[in-house]
């Protein structure tokens, strides 16, 4: 129970999909007129849910389906279909349970993520349990959702500020990105085996 405990916050803080793997990078650095906090935790909470489902359903077919068939070297045939015909149904779920939610127009945004497809390779490599899948989804999710949270906040800001005509915009992005990327850094050390 513990190693599923700080896996789910490995994956959170310490192993960010977004800051130390750069597998998420494009919704947090697209430009969009209309980025409201609704729209981010919308798309942070459909991230989230595919995540964890897709790794999870993603090891399953990996353990007891390609694998007893000795079909392993296939998993990527496999796991992209699997994220891209999967966004369809979970935004369609999501909106049915938060129908006040803003989750209209976030499909091209979930089918193209690739760190749905990079997570589901990760934990195939791994050769771990599907528990484990499920808490590495599950904190990636979160990690994704605390990240593009946390960037919709720092954004907001840095619009009204007094920043120099050469760093608006995009390069002011990624040099908060990386400054944030340094500070999650941080946390490498908080545990230790």
């Amino acid at each position: 129970m513990t190693e599923l405990i700080l896996a789910l916050i490995g994956a959170a803080l310490i192993n960010n999909i977004v800051l130390q793997q750069t597998l998420a990078l494009d919704p947090l650095l697209r430009p969009d007129d209309r980025t409201s906090r609704p729209r981010v935790h919308a798309l942070g909470l459909a991230t989230l849910v595919a995540m964890t489902l897709i790794s999870t359903l993603g090891q399953l077919l990996h353990h007891y389906l390609l694998l007893p068939l000795q079909l392993g070297y296939l998993r990527l045939f496999v796991f992209l279909p699997l994220c891209v015909l999967s966004a369809g149904p979970i935004l369609h779920g999501l909106q049915r349970w938060r129908n006040n939610a803003a989750f209209d127009g976030l499909k091209p945004m979930l089918m193209g993520n690739a760190a749905l497809l990079g997570l589901c390779l990760q934990l195939a490599e791994e050769q771990r349990g599907v528990l484990f899948s499920l808490a590495v989804g599950l904190g990636s999710g979160l990690g994704f959702w605390l990240v593009l949270a946390l960037f919709d906040d720092l954004r907001q800001r840095s619009q009204h500020d007094d920043i120099p005509l050469a760093f608006r915009g995009l390069p002011i992005e990624l040099m908060s990105a990386g400054i944030m990327a340094m500070a999650f850094l941080g946390f490498s050390g908080l545990f230790t085996s």
